[in-house]
């Protein structure tokens, strides 16, 4: 049966208590979150008006990544900038919403990266077995799957949350509702919750993270095969990769892999993680990929011309 909460509404400590600095982190993190979503929009609508790319898996995905870090970066980050500029409250159900909705798009992204290290494994290893490897069919059932991993990630921390009892304090130490912060305020033990928690998020980071390395050092012995020039565009290829699933699972072990629940800098971590990550991914793929480069000229001119008939 699940346990009733006596609290309808928690108030976020947020980043910063001083009212000088919180208008500083509203401009700040109001640029930060309309570069993100313009930049990763910027990404899918550049893939999907070039058919070339579109027909490529690996920008295939990219579409999918691109649309979870801007969806990511809004479950977050409009809440913040508001609470900036009022008394930071959010009600049981609002925090519920936002812990399901950033778990269930970090969830899929996991997955998503998984699959474009396979999509790049696939081309460099099996080179010959590509396109029959990676078709349309497979593509569609792995975007399928990082959408429904996610669900089943986010909706398993909802359930352990709302088995949680909150009769007492609703101050959280954070600037959105997270897992650890939450469990603080529960009045009951929470140690099997804490272990729960790390089965189920921290598990999933390490393994997936475990064998993206493997995948990639799979990669790069294969490589040794190569001409220079081969390795010189595969390694162009998979670099853009390799930082991205850095600079999104290190944050993510250093928080949810370990069975403690105090980490003093869990809050500039998870800043990094949920809301620098996404911003920093659409430079990445542009600035290092010839490409996307490329697609992005041919659409601002095709952009300026339709402009100038009007």
């Amino acid at each position: 049966m699940q346990n009733q909460s006596f609290v309808t509404e928690f108030i976020l400590l947020g980043l910063s208590q001083n009212p000088t600095v919180e208008k500083t982190l509203f401009v700040v993190f109001l640029v930060i979150y309309l570069a993100t979503v313009g930049g990763n929009i910027m990404i899918v609508v550049t893939i999907v008006c070039s058919p070339a790319l579109l027909s490529s898996p690996m920008y295939f995905f990219l579409v999918f990544l691109s649309l979870l870090d801007a969806c990511t970066s809004s479950a977050i980050v409009p809440k913040m900038i508001v609470d900036f500029c009022k008394r930071k409250t959010i009600s049981f159900e609002c925090c519920m919403t936002q812990l399901f909705a950033v778990h269930f798009f970090t969830g899929a992204e996991v997955i998503v990266l998984a699959a474009m290290a396979y999509d790049r494994y696939v081309a460099i290893c099996k080179p010959l077995y590509y396109t029959s490897i990676m078709n349309r069919r497979l593509c569609g059932t792995l975007v399928g799957v990082a959408w429904a991993g996610g669900f089943l990630h986010s909706i398993i921390q909802i359930i352990f949350t709302l088995q949680l009892p909150f009769c007492g304090p609703n101050f959280i130490d954070h600037f959105i509702c997270d897992l650890f912060p939450l469990l603080k305020l529960a009045c009951t033990d929470t140690h099997i919750f804490v272990l729960l928690v790390f089965a189920n998020s921290g598990s999933i980071c390490i393994i997936i993270f475990f064998l993206l390395l493997v995948s990639y050092g799979v990669i790069l012995f294969s490589l040794r095969a190569h001409s220079s020039a081969e390795r010189r565009k595969a390694l162009s290829t998979c670099a853009s990769h390799i930082t991205v699933v850095l600079l999104f699972f290190i944050p993510g072990i250093l928080i949810y892999a370990r069975p403690v629940s105090a980490f003093p800098f869990e809050k500039n971590t998870l800043v990094f993680s949920t809301i620098l990550t996404p911003l920093f991914n659409p430079m990445v793929y542009t600035f290092r990929n010839t490409e996307m480069k490329n697609a992005l000229r041919k659409m601002w001119k095709r952009l300026i011309l339709v402009s100038g008939q009007y």
